[in-house]
């Protein structure tokens, strides 16, 4: 059985929306794109190769695969990220796409999470996901998602999407690994570890 991952990045008040680019995401309105660019560093950029050595198959939201189509096949697969990402295969979950022109790309036919029940239970290495902030609510509300990589950015916006957002399972996570960059960015890993644990610290009477 496969691991899903979701690899995001996040605010410190945990907005995902349009971290490339002022046009990556305007719903709502949205101001701030971009938000991301000016605290990239080496660190950042090795974590992300060593990220995408590990993932076996992409899944993407229309949005994020429109952006990613647009760009990947023309970068040349002389750089090892553009050759990794066109020769893996790709999952879309779109009900509006028709054409999909990304090399060696499958749109999810029906129910969402059924679909991406029956990918996880194929053999093989981990699927991953990237952007794709109504996607990855589906996939909560459905507790599919085993391991969340979140690059923590040292940015408060006060709107735009979350990535934990209304619906979500409730559940105990363990923190297996953690970075920091140059610039504050934290990059932690967790993995799901059962159910929320409480307590109280009211004294015993």
């Amino acid at each position: 059985m496969r691991k899903l991952v979701v690899g995001t990045f996040v605010t410190v008040d945990g907005v995902m929306q349009g971290p490339g680019g002022p046009d990556e995401d305007r719903d709502g309105e949205f101001e701030h794109g971009g938000w991301t660019v000016p605290y990239w560093d080496e660190l950042m950029g090795q974590t992300m190769d060593e990220q995408m050595k590990q993932g076996e198959a992409l899944l993407l939201g229309r949005k994020t695969y429109e952006i990613f189509a647009a760009y990947w096949p023309h970068v040349g697969d002389e750089d090892p990220a553009a050759a990794k990402l066109n020769s893996m295969p790709k999952y879309v979950a779109s009900r509006t796409l028709e054409a999909l022109d990304w090399n060696n790309t499958t749109l999810l036919q029906g129910d969402v999470a059924e679909e991406v029940g029956k990918l996880k239970a194929q053999p093989g290495a981990d699927i991953q996901v990237t952007g794709s902030s109504n996607l990855i609510q589906t996939l909560l509300k459905h507790d599919l998602v085993d391991e969340f990589v979140i690059w923590t950015f040292p940015v408060v916006l006060g709107t735009g999407k979350r990535l934990f957002g209304d619906g979500t399972v409730p559940a105990g996570l363990e923190l297996v690994d953690t970075k920091s960059s140059t610039t504050g960015v934290t990059i932690n890993t967790y993995r799901k570890a059962g159910e929320v644990q409480v307590g109280s610290f009211a004294l015993e009477q």
